[in-house]
This record gives structure tokens, C-alpha cells and sequence, in this order.
């Protein structure tokens, strides 16, 4: 290691310190000012002062026990909210009493004479009417098929009171971001540009300080002992770093109040783009955006001796700095919705939600025009550009999650198994995700037009939730990028991603793109399984001569590169003869495995 990489080391390892010490340097103090800052509804601005006055003026030294303090007082006025306007069983029953004979058809106007004249009656009748708009009219044989039913809809709106009437659910995490981010106060609002260039800014320094020099070593792939090193063969650096990144997603994902110190960093430049202050995503969007350019850096240089690689790292360098974060929040700026035009259904599961729609076909051309892009991806532009080129169009050149693996994860593609097991668990787990964000998302649509908010018995908005919750937050951010350093760089592109295996499933059987393999020159050194991040074991391949057609390959181009004969080529050729033929090997077919089945 030379000086100046030493000396990139230390300022780098400075920069993460100084980056979490920038948590802990402001205090928490609650006033009117603050909410009214904090809370847009009047109403609710005036419920969290009548709530949160005795706390007004006391300082508290952290994020915790700021919260702590004013979650205590709303948890107790939760409570009585959600008393106060808990639909119960003996108005069910009343109702049903009034229905008269079976069969019964329901009318939503008979709840009326249910609910008492007053606040909490008025807001049960507009729930139950809301929520059961789609059974009007509709004849139920028995009184308890109705029961049922209206029973379904009375958990449905009593397990969301204390959200839309009270402070729970979604709505509490909302108070807290807003509280914990304008209730901050300290010296990191007053020189914020002196926090952000040393801890941002001497962090891009110190890691090209470290990566640059390496351009004066010979191209080519090197080992390096990268099964010796701490960092890249799950020893301790390996673990701090899988450690973090998973406690980072953690609090990114359900805790972000109390990263409000980075958010606070980073308000002048979200002020510049997108005329606001700066969320949790703004803050992880330039992060994730830095993290592809600097290491996207390093991956130019480590492999220079391809064009290929070049071409391909400037792609995904590009559609992440220009369509993933710029473009989106320069949208916001100007009043648009703002999306990732690359960011294709199922991978972005969000797409048909309603509140999306709602928002697309609200905002005239655009917004309809990226309603018209986001479907004609879908339905034409994955199917055909993956029969062109393979997944590797997107998955290689496009996708940020695949952009951040290729660069930030780059150091630790060969921890990919490349078991047989390994290779059972990914085809199941894949497919099995796929197929949950289609069942998740045609509950959704059904929702949208029909009003209904189930579907088969299955509550479409638990459905979406859970989807949410496990494989948008848990499985694709803590597990996909925080398992890095223990289960190599593309743990979700393998076992997660939907549209991977969207992809996948065009490019195993309808594709002109394959890896061609000239087994008469294979040495079996290994170097391709190693360095592949896909768990393929491609040295299997190359001693047969058969041509690689997996449907988890990203045709990243790497298992070519590191290969000393030039056994490997990947290729976009006729359909004809794509699986491989065994007289390439010189061996007898009746001598080989089935083409193309490992």
C-alpha cells in the first residue's frame, strides 16, 4: 500500500466516524414553533400542542429519549382516541337486527339509524359506508354471510383508527420524522457546509485517494489474495461492514427518525434540487448515487484491459446519477411526479398502487405519459430487449440495485455459492417472490377498480403490506446489500428480485444471447466460477464446451475477462444451436449430461 493510499484509508475511516458522530451532535426541544413547522393539518397541529405543552422548552440530548418522552404522551391519547371511535360488536348486530329478513340485501343508508348524531357516530357511519360502497345492493342468503363480512370491514376500520383519527401506524412514524427534524437544534444547522465536506466530501476524497493509485498497477485481474483478507473472505472487516450497512437499512427503513442529523447535512443540496429539505431518500438516494460513481471509479480501473466493462460501468453509472436521482427530484422541483423511468413493475412493486395511479392520471400529459412508458416496458420493452440481448441489458447496464452490486459489492462477488444446493434455493426463492408480486399486485388493481378491499378473502392492503415489509424493505435493502461481505454482491438479484426472474424466464427460453465456451482450451483454473457473482459454477460449463444459457446469468462479462485462454464469449447470435452442441467437446453426446440442465 502506498502513502497516499494510506493517507486515503484514514480519511476515509475519519469520514465514517464523523458521519455517525453526526447523529449525536444537535439537541431535541419541542415549542409551537416546531409543530407548526412540523404538522401541515390544523387539526392536528392543535390535538399535538394540547398533548405535547408540558413538554415545551425541556432539552433532550438525543433522537431516544426525545422521542421517548412525547411517545409516551401520545401513546396515552392514542388509547382514548381509539376507544372513542372503535366500531364494537353490538352495533353489528344492531344492524343486522334491522335488516330484517333473510336473504338480506345491503344497504349502506340503513347504518343511520346505527350510529348515534355525533362526532365519533358520524365518523363510524362514513367508514362502514366507504369501505362497503362495492356490497350496495348485494343479496346475502343468511345473516351470517353478512356477518361475515361486515365483520371484515369493522377490523379493517378499527385496526386503522389510530391512524387516521389517532397517532398510530403509519401516520406516529410520520409525527416522529417530522418532530425529530424540526425539532433538532445545534451547531450542525449553523455550519452545515463545514460537516458536509468533512464527513460526505473526506470520505469521496479519501476513497479515490485509495482507489486511483491502483491505476498504476498492470491491467488485468489479479487475486490478491481476496480468499486471505479480512474484508473479502468474511473475516472482521467484513463483518463491521455487513454490520453497519444492515443496521443503516434498518434504521433507514422503520427508524429515520433518528437519522435526522444526516438529513440536516445534506438540506443544501436537496434545497438546490428539488426545493425542499432533505428526507431519509433524498439522503440515501445521494449515498446510493455516490457509492456507484466512487466505486464505479474503481471498477473502471481494476478493469480497464475491456471495453466492455468501461462501456458498462459508465452505463450504470449514468442511468443512476441522471434517472434514478437527478431526473426524479428535479421533477419534484417542478411540481411533476416524480419516478425512476427505469425502475420497471415488479422491481418497482409500487407502480399500480393507488395512490400512484392516482397521482399519474391527475398530473395531465406527464404523468399519463409515464403511466403509458411504465406499462410499455413492461408488456413490450423487457420481452424484447431480453430476446436482443439478454438480461443483461438491464440487469448489467441499467438497474441500480444490479449497479450498486457491480461497484460498492465488486469486492466480494466471489462468495456467491456456486453449490448445486445453492442453485435449488435461488430458482425456488425467486420465482416464489415473483409470483407474490403478481398475486399482491392483481390485488391491488382489484382494489382500485373495484373499491373492495378484498380479494378471495385476502385483505389486498395486508397483502401489499407484508409484500412491502419482507421483500421491498427486508429482503431487498437489509438483506440484499447488508449480506455483501457474507453471501457476495447480488443476494437479491439471485433470490429476490422479481423482475430478475421476470427477466430470467425470457432469456432461458426465448433469447439470442448466450456464453459460448471453447472446452478444448479450458485449463480449469477456476478464475470464472470464482469471480462469478451469480453463483454460476461456469468452470462446470467450460469443461464441456457447453454454452451458458442460466437464467440467473447477467451476462456481466466477467467470468470472459478473468479467463486466461479465452475460453468464454458472450455473445447475441441466431436461436439456433443457443443451448450448445456436444461435438465441440470431442466427447461422444451419449458421454455427456443433458445440455444445458446444470
Amino acid at each position: 500500500m502506498t502513502a497516499i493510499q494510506k493517507i486515503g484509508i484514514t480519511f476515509f475511516i475519519t469520514a465514517c466516524v464523523l458521519t455517525i458522530g453526526v447523529l449525536f451532535v444537535n439537541s431535541y426541544k419541542l415549542s409551537d414553533e416546531v409543530i407548526d413547522e412540523a404538522i401541515s393539518g390544523e387539526t392536528e397541529r392543535d390535538q399535538l400542542k394540547n398533548i405535547l405543552n408540558p413538554l415545551y422548552g425541556t432539552p433532550y440530548s438525543t433522537s431516544f429519549t426525545f422521542q421517548n418522552a412525547y411517545g409516551e404522551r401520545l401513546s396515552a391519547a392514542n388509547d382514548e382516541i381509539t376507544k372513542k371511535y372503535a366500531i364494537s360488536d353490538s352495533e353489528i348486530a344492531r344492524y343486522l337486527t334491522s335488516a330484517g329478513e333473510e336473504p338480506i340485501t345491503y344497504r349502506a343508508d340503513m347504518w343511520d339509524a346505527v350510529f348515534e348524531d355525533n362526532e365519533a357516530g358520524d365518523f363510524k357511519r362514513d367508514q362502514f359506508k366507504s369501505y362497503t360502497s362495492w356490497m350496495e345492493n348485494k343479496v346475502y342468503a343468511t345473516s351470517g354471510d353478512l356477518r361475515n363480512q361486515l365483520s371484515i370491514t369493522q377490523n379493517d376500520i378499527n385496526s386503522r383508527i389510530s391512524e387516521s383519527k389517532g397517532f398510530g401506524g403509519e401516520r406516529l412514524k410520520s409525527i416522529n420524522l417530522a418532530l425529530n427534524r424540526h425539532g433538532s437544534t445545534g451547531t450542525l444547522q449553523e455550519y452545515r457546509l463545514p460537516w458536509l465536506l468533512g464527513t460526505i466530501g473526506l470520505g469521496i476524497l479519501g476513497a479515490l485517494m485509495y482507489i486511483l493509485p491502483k491505476s498504476r498497477q498492470l491491467p488485468g485481474i489479479k487475486n490478491n489474495g481476496i480468499f486471505r483478507h479480512p474484508n473479502t473472505n468474511r473475516g472482521w472487516i467484513g463483518i463491521i461492514v455487513g454490520t453497519l450497512l444492515i443496521l443503516f437499512y434498518i434504521v433507514l427503513y422503520w427508524y429515520p427518525e433518528h437519522m435526522t442529523g444526516w438529513m440536516i447535512l445534506v438540506d443544501p443540496l436537496s434545497l438546490r434540487l428539488n426545493g425542499g429539505i432533505a428526507s431519509q431518500w433524498f439522503f440515501y438516494g445521494l449515498l446510493y448515487t455516490l457509492s456507484i460513481l466512487v466505486m464505479g471509479i474503481r471498477m473502471m480501473i481494476k478493469y480497464r484491459h475491456s471495453k466492455y466493462h468501461l462501456v458498462r460501468t459508465g452505463s450504470v453509472m449514468f442511468f443512476q446519477t441522471a434517472f434514478a436521482f437527478l431526473i426524479p427530484e428535479i421533477l419534484i422541483r417542478l411540481n411533476m411526479p416524480s419516478m425512476d423511468l427505469k425502475n420497471i413493475w415488479p422491481l418497482n412493486y409500487t407502480f399500480f398502487y393507488d395512490y400512484n395511479l392516482q397521482q399519474l392520471t391527475s398530473a395531465g400529459v406527464v404523468g399519463t405519459s409515464m403511466l403509458i412508458w411504465g406499462i410499455l416496458l413492461i408488456v413490450i420493452g423487457v420481452p424484447l430487449l431480453t430476446y436482443l440481448y439478454g438480461k443483461r441489458w438491464y440487469c448489467s447496464w441499467v438497474c441500480g440495485c444490479g449497479g450498486l452490486a457491480e461497484t460498492l459489492g465488486d469486492p466480494y462477488r466471489q462468495l456467491s455459492d456456486k453449490s448445486v444446493k445453492a442453485w435449488k434455493i435461488e430458482r425456488w426463492m425467486i420465482h416464489s417472490v415473483l409470483v407474490f408480486a403478481i398475486l399482491m399486485t392483481a390485488g391491488v388493481v382489484y382494489t382500485y377498480f373495484s373499491g373492495s378491499s378484498t380479494l378471495l378473502g385476502i385483505n389486498t392492503y395486508s397483502l401489499r403490506s407484508v409484500y412491502g415489509f419482507l421483500i421491498g424493505a427486508a429482503f431487498a435493502g437489509v438483506v440484499g446489500v447488508g449480506f455483501y461481505p457474507f453471501m457476495g454482491n447480488r443476494v437479491w438479484c439471485r433470490f429476490g428480485c422479481p423482475l430478475a426472474a421476470y427477466l430470467g424466464i425470457v432469456q432461458r427460453f426465448k433469447s439470442r444471447f448466450r456464453i459460448t465456451t471453447n472446452g478444448g482450451q479450458c485449463i480449469s483454473c477456476g478464475n470464472c466460477s470464482t469471480y462469478c457473482e451469480m453463483g454460476i459454477d461456469v468452470r462446470w460449463y467450460a469443461q464441456r464446451g457447453q454454452n451458458i444459457v442460466r437464467s440467473s446469468c447477467v451476462g456481466c462479462g466477467v467470468c470472459s475477462s478473468v479467463c486466461p485462454r479465452g475460453v468464454l464469449n458472450l455473445e447475441n447470435r441466431d436461436e439456433n444451436g443457443r443451448f450448445g452442441t456436444p461435438e465441440l467437446t470431442g466427447l461422444e453426446p451419449a458421454s455427456l449430461p443433458e445440455i444445458g440442465k446444470r
